[in-house]
């Protein structure tokens, strides 16, 4: 399981806390792990969340930056699949073990366990493949949606809604401390007030998000920055059907990613994250990643656990 509430910039004693300067943070902190030995490789660097529980997000982008280390460089991802076995903690490192499943002609595929203590808590299998010309090409149209320079920020919701909208103060508080903690993902939300609604809305969120500083040219983190950013609010979705209900717990349970084509998280993307289905304390959740000309290049899918508060 992963802990569904949103990191903060806060990385810990062994961090730093900027969070303008993604580069050095995200990229040179979070996604850089330590190399013990062939095959094995230790972060010890978390991103804070509230419950103090592991990011999902990080322990995938890491866990994708471990296995595309033990991958020719002509190779990229074009799809993943997780299993978040156990609650992870910020208080230990994480070891990302890569086994070497099979090297092709033209894919390449590795598994990744990750363990704190000695003990499992995410398993990955991710498939690499080169790059190929193909007349088979389609893709969905991207949804309508106001651009983000059209948005406000997070900062600026804070300012006009939680200050002035019909909300209790302890609603208000909440809220903005959840918006103005320093992240290191940037977001323009199209449907803003549905964070303050109490009513029941349709399980389907849009969000523009993008990195809050230049990635570089190296399309392997670019993937790895949006493994990373994939975990955002897509499980949460499913709570929107249901927002007269307390919600008692919601952790990821399996996430999967498939990559289409190139693409830069430190440019804005659209997030289109939907829910079809829940029942049986589970919920399925579904992601697109679209760049702001309208190509596709990612697609999500997520099923999390979904219980009320007893």
């Amino acid at each position: 399981m992963s802990d569904q509430t949103i990191p903060g910039s806060d990385v810990g004693e062994t961090g730093t806390a900027n969070g303008s300067q993604l580069r050095s943070v995200l990229v040179d902190t979070i996604l850089n792990l330590e190399e013990l030995e062939p095959g094995l490789y230790r972060a010890i660097h978390h991103w804070k969340t509230l419950t103090g529980r592991l990011y999902g997000g990080q322990v995938v982008g890491q866990a994708l930056v471990a296995a595309s280390h033990t991958v020719s460089p002509q190779l990229h991802v074009h799809s993943l699949h997780c299993y978040f076995l156990k609650f992870g903690t910020r208080k230990h490192p994480v070891l990302y073990k890569v086994h070497n499943v099979r090297d092709g002609k033209s894919f390449s595929t590795r598994s990744v366990q990750a363990s704190q203590d000695g003990v499992a808590i995410f398993t990955m299998m991710a498939s690499f493949h080169i790059t190929e010309d193909s007349p088979f090409q389609h893709q969905y149209s991207m949804p309508h949606v106001p651009k983000p320079h059209e948005l406000k920020s997070d900062r600026e919701l804070v300012d006009t809604y939680v200050k002035h909208a019909p909300i209790s103060s302890q609603m208000k508080a909440m809220v903005e401390k959840q918006l103005t903690r320093e992240i290191d993902v940037e977001f323009r939300r199209i449907d803003p007030m549905r964070l303050f609604m109490r009513s029941p809305t349709e399980p389907q969120m849009r969000i523009w998000v993008k990195a809050k500083d230049k990635i570089g040219e190296d399309m392997r983190m670019h993937q790895c920055v949006a493994a990373y950013l994939s975990d955002y609010f897509l499980a949460m979705s499913q709570t929107l059907p249901f927002r007269h209900i307390k919600l008692g717990q919601i952790a990821s349970l399996d996430h999967s990613i498939w990559f289409h084509c190139p693409f830069r998280t430190d440019e804005w993307m659209l997030y289109e994250c939907e829910s079809p289905r829940t029942g049986a304390a589970r919920g399925i959740s579904l992601g697109r990643l679209w760049q702001e000309d309208g190509k596709l290049v990612a697609t999500v899918a997520q099923e999390a656990v979904l219980r009320p508060q007893l």
